[in-house]
């Protein structure tokens, strides 16, 4: 459920810097003598590894949280 409502967000992040920065690279782009386009498989990359940290990140506090042992925080506080 927390990694669910995580990659919403990490999706939203994508969605919103995809046309961003797809602009702002075309622009820097056209000022070359040799032009070349950005493809669209670039940022579906870009895209999957975002996710994929986010996935990996979630899921390594995760389960560092289910090791832990609950005696030594109660213990702190």
């Amino acid at each position: 459920m927390l990694s669910k409502d995580f990659m919403i967000l990490v999706i939203m992040a994508i969605a919103i810097a995809t046309p961003v920065a797809w602009y702002i690279m075309r622009r820097w782009l056209q000022d070359f003598a040799y032009r070349t386009d950005i493809s669209w498989w670039m940022f579906l990359a870009g895209g999957s590894v975002a996710m994929v940290i986010a996935f990996l990140t979630v899921g390594i506090q995760a389960a560092r949280a289910a090791a832990a042992n609950p005696v030594n925080s109660l213990r702190t506080e």
